[in-house]
Protein backbone atom coordinates (compact mmCIF):
# COMPACT_ATOMS: atom_id res chain seq x y z
CA UNK A 1 0.00 0.00 0.00
CA UNK A 2 2.84 2.43 0.79
CA UNK A 3 4.40 1.84 -2.64
CA UNK A 4 1.03 2.34 -4.33
CA UNK A 5 0.41 5.66 -2.58
CA UNK A 6 3.85 6.99 -3.56
CA UNK A 7 3.07 6.48 -7.25
CA UNK A 8 -0.24 8.38 -7.43
CA UNK A 9 -0.14 12.20 -7.63
CA UNK A 10 -2.30 12.77 -4.61
CA UNK A 11 -3.49 10.92 -1.51
CA UNK A 12 -6.93 10.59 0.00
CA UNK A 13 -7.04 11.09 3.75
CA UNK A 14 -10.50 11.23 5.39
CA UNK A 15 -11.96 11.93 1.94
CA UNK A 16 -9.82 15.06 1.41
CA UNK A 17 -7.36 15.16 -1.49
CA UNK A 18 -3.86 16.11 -0.33
CA UNK A 19 -0.94 16.90 -2.68
CA UNK A 20 2.51 15.46 -2.08
CA UNK A 21 4.74 17.82 -0.15
CA UNK A 22 7.73 19.38 -1.98
CA UNK A 23 10.99 17.55 -1.39
CA UNK A 24 14.76 18.21 -1.46
CA UNK A 25 14.71 21.70 0.02
CA UNK A 26 18.03 23.53 -0.13
CA UNK A 27 19.38 27.09 -0.20
CA UNK A 28 21.84 28.31 -2.81
CA UNK A 29 23.57 31.39 -1.37
CA UNK A 30 26.28 33.39 -3.16
CA UNK A 31 27.40 36.92 -2.31
CA UNK A 32 24.47 37.42 0.08
CA UNK A 33 21.87 36.38 -2.50
CA UNK A 34 19.80 33.53 -1.05
CA UNK A 35 17.54 31.29 -3.15
CA UNK A 36 15.46 28.47 -1.68
CA UNK A 37 14.88 25.60 -4.13
CA UNK A 38 12.90 22.33 -4.04
CA UNK A 39 11.78 19.51 -6.29
CA UNK A 40 8.55 20.40 -8.11
CA UNK A 41 5.31 18.54 -7.38
CA UNK A 42 4.16 16.91 -10.62
CA UNK A 43 0.43 16.68 -11.36
CA UNK A 44 -0.34 16.10 -15.06
CA UNK A 45 -2.36 18.89 -16.63
CA UNK A 46 -2.45 20.98 -13.47
CA UNK A 47 -0.66 24.21 -12.39
CA UNK A 48 0.87 23.93 -8.94
CA UNK A 49 1.42 26.95 -6.73
CA UNK A 50 3.81 27.06 -3.79
CA UNK A 51 3.79 29.06 -0.56
CA UNK A 52 7.01 29.83 1.32
CA UNK A 53 7.27 30.92 4.96
CA UNK A 54 10.17 31.72 7.26
CA UNK A 55 10.80 31.95 10.98
CA UNK A 56 13.81 33.74 12.43
CA UNK A 57 15.17 33.84 15.93
CA UNK A 58 12.93 36.77 16.90
CA UNK A 59 9.76 35.06 15.63
CA UNK A 60 10.74 31.84 17.36
CA UNK A 61 11.63 33.30 20.77
CA UNK A 62 9.43 36.38 21.09
CA UNK A 63 6.45 35.81 18.79
CA UNK A 64 5.31 32.32 19.85
CA UNK A 65 6.90 30.54 16.88
CA UNK A 66 4.90 32.49 14.31
CA UNK A 67 5.65 31.83 10.63
CA UNK A 68 5.82 34.80 8.21
CA UNK A 69 4.99 34.46 4.49
CA UNK A 70 7.87 35.27 2.18
CA UNK A 71 7.55 38.72 0.61
CA UNK A 72 8.09 37.39 -2.92
CA UNK A 73 6.89 33.80 -2.91
CA UNK A 74 3.43 33.52 -1.46
CA UNK A 75 2.39 32.26 -3.89
CA UNK A 76 4.83 31.40 -6.68
CA UNK A 77 4.67 29.03 -9.65
CA UNK A 78 8.32 28.03 -9.97
CA UNK A 79 10.14 25.59 -7.66
CA UNK A 80 12.37 28.33 -6.20
CA UNK A 81 12.12 31.47 -4.10
CA UNK A 82 14.47 34.43 -3.65
CA UNK A 83 14.46 34.88 0.13
CA UNK A 84 17.22 37.53 0.22
CA UNK A 85 14.90 40.28 1.49
CA UNK A 86 13.49 37.97 4.18
CA UNK A 87 16.88 37.11 5.71
CA UNK A 88 17.78 40.31 7.57
CA UNK A 89 19.89 39.02 10.47
CA UNK A 90 22.83 36.68 10.93
CA UNK A 91 20.84 34.05 12.86
CA UNK A 92 19.40 30.62 11.98
CA UNK A 93 16.21 30.81 9.90
CA UNK A 94 13.67 28.03 9.59
CA UNK A 95 12.18 27.80 6.10
CA UNK A 96 9.23 25.79 4.87
CA UNK A 97 7.24 25.33 1.66
CA UNK A 98 4.00 23.66 0.64
CA UNK A 99 2.15 23.06 -2.64
CA UNK A 100 -1.43 23.96 -3.53
CA UNK A 101 -3.72 23.17 -6.45
CA UNK A 102 -7.23 24.50 -6.26
CA UNK A 103 -8.63 23.34 -2.91
CA UNK A 104 -5.89 20.74 -2.48
CA UNK A 105 -2.97 21.53 -0.22
CA UNK A 106 0.14 19.57 0.64
CA UNK A 107 1.82 19.29 4.02
CA UNK A 108 4.64 21.64 4.86
CA UNK A 109 8.21 20.61 4.08
CA UNK A 110 10.83 22.22 6.33
CA UNK A 111 14.46 22.92 5.49
CA UNK A 112 16.92 20.89 7.55
CA UNK A 113 19.13 22.27 9.03
CA UNK A 114 18.03 25.92 9.36
CA UNK A 115 19.76 28.44 7.11
CA UNK A 116 22.20 31.10 8.36
CA UNK A 117 23.41 33.75 5.97
CA UNK A 118 26.96 33.58 7.28
CA UNK A 119 27.28 30.38 5.23
CA UNK A 120 26.97 32.33 1.98
CA UNK A 121 29.73 31.80 -0.56
CA UNK A 122 31.70 35.00 -1.17
CA UNK A 123 33.46 35.51 -4.49
CA UNK A 124 35.66 38.38 -5.71
CA UNK A 125 33.79 41.02 -7.71
CA UNK A 126 34.25 41.48 -11.42
CA UNK A 127 36.77 44.24 -12.08
CA UNK A 128 38.02 46.28 -14.99
CA UNK A 129 41.58 47.61 -14.66
CA UNK A 130 42.50 50.40 -17.09
CA UNK A 131 44.90 53.29 -17.49
CA UNK A 132 43.84 56.85 -18.12
CA UNK A 133 47.02 58.52 -19.27
CA UNK A 134 49.34 57.89 -16.31
CA UNK A 135 46.49 57.11 -13.88
CA UNK A 136 45.74 53.56 -12.70
CA UNK A 137 41.94 53.17 -12.62
CA UNK A 138 39.71 50.31 -11.45
CA UNK A 139 35.98 49.76 -11.86
CA UNK A 140 34.28 47.11 -9.67
CA UNK A 141 31.08 45.13 -10.03
CA UNK A 142 28.14 46.42 -8.00
CA UNK A 143 27.23 43.62 -5.55
CA UNK A 144 25.05 45.66 -3.21
CA UNK A 145 25.19 48.08 -0.31
CA UNK A 146 26.52 45.51 2.18
CA UNK A 147 29.78 45.05 0.33
CA UNK A 148 33.17 46.69 0.69
CA UNK A 149 36.17 45.84 -1.45
CA UNK A 150 39.80 45.59 -0.47
CA UNK A 151 41.90 46.52 -3.49
CA UNK A 152 45.59 45.58 -3.43
CA UNK A 153 47.91 47.11 -6.04
CA UNK A 154 51.66 47.23 -6.56
CA UNK A 155 54.36 48.03 -9.08
CA UNK A 156 55.46 44.85 -10.80
CA UNK A 157 59.11 44.59 -9.80
CA UNK A 158 61.13 42.57 -7.26
CA UNK A 159 60.52 43.66 -3.68
CA UNK A 160 57.70 46.05 -4.57
CA UNK A 161 55.47 47.18 -1.70
CA UNK A 162 51.81 46.19 -1.87
CA UNK A 163 49.29 48.94 -1.18
CA UNK A 164 45.71 48.27 0.00
CA UNK A 165 42.77 50.61 -0.52
CA UNK A 166 39.20 50.19 0.75
CA UNK A 167 36.68 50.94 -1.99
CA UNK A 168 32.99 51.45 -1.22
CA UNK A 169 31.81 53.04 -4.45
CA UNK A 170 30.04 50.54 -6.69
CA UNK A 171 30.15 50.65 -10.48
CA UNK A 172 32.15 53.93 -10.48
CA UNK A 173 35.78 54.17 -11.73
CA UNK A 174 38.24 54.77 -8.88
CA UNK A 175 41.73 56.25 -9.23
CA UNK A 176 44.36 54.17 -7.42
CA UNK A 177 47.74 55.68 -8.26
CA UNK A 178 49.71 57.80 -10.72
CA UNK A 179 51.98 55.47 -12.64
CA UNK A 180 55.56 56.02 -13.78
CA UNK A 181 56.43 55.81 -17.50
CA UNK A 182 57.59 52.38 -18.62
CA UNK A 183 56.38 50.61 -15.45
CA UNK A 184 53.78 47.85 -15.06
CA UNK A 185 51.24 47.82 -12.21
CA UNK A 186 49.11 44.92 -10.96
CA UNK A 187 45.77 44.87 -9.10
CA UNK A 188 43.78 42.24 -7.20
CA UNK A 189 40.62 42.58 -5.13
CA UNK A 190 38.59 40.74 -2.50
CA UNK A 191 35.08 41.18 -1.12
CA UNK A 192 34.34 42.01 2.52
CA UNK A 193 30.89 41.84 4.14
CA UNK A 194 30.83 43.51 7.54
CA UNK A 195 27.42 42.03 8.47
CA UNK A 196 28.87 38.52 8.60
CA UNK A 197 32.53 39.45 9.19
CA UNK A 198 33.90 37.48 6.26
CA UNK A 199 36.19 38.02 3.26
CA UNK A 200 36.20 36.38 -0.13
CA UNK A 201 39.43 35.05 -1.65
CA UNK A 202 41.48 37.50 -3.69
CA UNK A 203 40.86 37.61 -7.43
CA UNK A 204 43.50 36.85 -10.01
CA UNK A 205 45.87 39.78 -10.47
CA UNK A 206 45.44 41.95 -13.56
CA UNK A 207 48.34 44.08 -14.80
CA UNK A 208 48.64 47.11 -17.07
CA UNK A 209 51.74 48.89 -18.37
CA UNK A 210 52.43 52.49 -19.23
CA UNK A 211 54.49 53.09 -22.37
CA UNK A 212 57.94 54.58 -21.83
CA UNK A 213 58.71 57.91 -23.49
CA UNK A 214 56.31 57.48 -26.41
CA UNK A 215 53.64 59.70 -24.99
CA UNK A 216 55.95 62.54 -23.81
CA UNK A 217 57.84 62.44 -27.14
CA UNK A 218 54.60 62.64 -29.09
CA UNK A 219 53.44 65.53 -26.92
CA UNK A 220 56.78 67.31 -27.43
CA UNK A 221 56.56 66.78 -31.19
CA UNK A 222 53.02 68.13 -31.36
CA UNK A 223 54.04 71.05 -29.19
CA UNK A 224 57.01 71.90 -31.46
CA UNK A 225 54.86 71.72 -34.60
CA UNK A 226 52.23 73.90 -32.97
CA UNK A 227 54.89 76.44 -31.91
CA UNK A 228 56.31 76.62 -35.43
CA UNK A 229 52.87 77.11 -36.89
CA UNK A 230 52.20 79.94 -34.44
CA UNK A 231 55.62 81.46 -35.23
CA UNK A 232 54.85 81.54 -38.96
CA UNK A 233 51.13 82.12 -39.05
CA UNK A 234 50.88 84.91 -36.47
CA UNK A 235 53.40 87.34 -38.09
CA UNK A 236 51.98 86.59 -41.54
CA UNK A 237 48.49 87.31 -40.27
CA UNK A 238 49.62 90.56 -38.64
CA UNK A 239 51.34 91.69 -41.88
CA UNK A 240 48.33 90.82 -43.97
CA UNK A 241 46.00 92.59 -41.57
CA UNK A 242 48.24 95.67 -41.61
CA UNK A 243 48.10 95.82 -45.39
CA UNK A 244 44.34 95.52 -45.37
CA UNK A 245 44.00 98.28 -42.78
CA UNK A 246 46.41 100.58 -44.65
CA UNK A 247 44.56 100.03 -47.91
CA UNK A 248 41.24 100.74 -46.21
CA UNK A 249 42.38 103.91 -44.40
CA UNK A 250 44.84 105.33 -46.98
CA UNK A 251 43.93 104.01 -50.43
CA UNK A 252 46.52 104.57 -53.23
CA UNK A 253 45.34 106.99 -55.98
CA UNK A 254 46.37 105.87 -59.46
CA UNK A 255 47.11 108.77 -61.87
CA UNK A 256 46.15 108.60 -65.55
CA UNK A 257 48.97 107.91 -67.97
CA UNK A 258 48.76 111.48 -69.37
CA UNK A 259 49.60 112.92 -65.95
CA UNK A 260 52.41 110.59 -65.20
CA UNK A 261 55.98 111.99 -65.33
CA UNK A 262 58.15 109.56 -67.16
CA UNK A 263 61.42 111.39 -66.60
CA UNK A 264 62.97 112.54 -63.41
CA UNK A 265 62.28 116.13 -62.23
CA UNK A 266 65.97 117.09 -62.51
CA UNK A 267 66.08 115.98 -66.09
CA UNK A 268 62.93 117.92 -66.90
CA UNK A 269 64.45 121.07 -65.37
CA UNK A 270 67.61 120.62 -67.44
CA UNK A 271 65.58 120.13 -70.61
CA UNK A 272 63.54 123.27 -70.00
CA UNK A 273 66.67 125.33 -69.29
CA UNK A 274 68.21 124.23 -72.58
CA UNK A 275 64.99 125.09 -74.43
CA UNK A 276 64.94 128.57 -72.87
CA UNK A 277 68.59 129.22 -73.81
CA UNK A 278 67.96 127.99 -77.38
CA UNK A 279 64.91 130.18 -77.65
CA UNK A 280 66.83 133.22 -76.42
CA UNK A 281 69.64 132.61 -78.90
CA UNK A 282 67.17 132.33 -81.76
CA UNK A 283 65.53 135.61 -80.79
CA UNK A 284 68.89 137.42 -80.62
CA UNK A 285 69.80 136.08 -84.01
CA UNK A 286 66.59 137.40 -85.51
CA UNK A 287 67.20 140.88 -84.06
CA UNK A 288 70.67 141.33 -85.61
CA UNK A 289 69.56 142.18 -89.24
CA UNK A 290 67.00 144.61 -87.97
CA UNK A 291 69.58 146.57 -86.02
CA UNK A 292 71.88 146.62 -89.07
CA UNK A 293 69.15 147.98 -91.33
CA UNK A 294 68.39 150.82 -88.97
Amino acid sequence: MWFFYTLIPCLLIDGVAILPAPQNLSVQSTNMKHVLTWSPVMVPGEIIYYFVEYQGEYESLYMSHVWIPSSWCSPTKGPECDITDDITATVPYNLRVRATQGSETSAWSTLKPPFNRNSTILTPPGMDVTKDGFHLVIKLEDLGSQFEFLVAYWRREPGAKEHVKVVRSRGIPVHLETMEPGAAYCVKVQTFVKAIGRHSPFSQAECVKVQGETLPLALALFGFVGFMLILVVVPLSIWKMGRLLRHSCCPVVVLPDTLKITNSPQKLISCRREEVEACATAMLSSEEPFRTWI
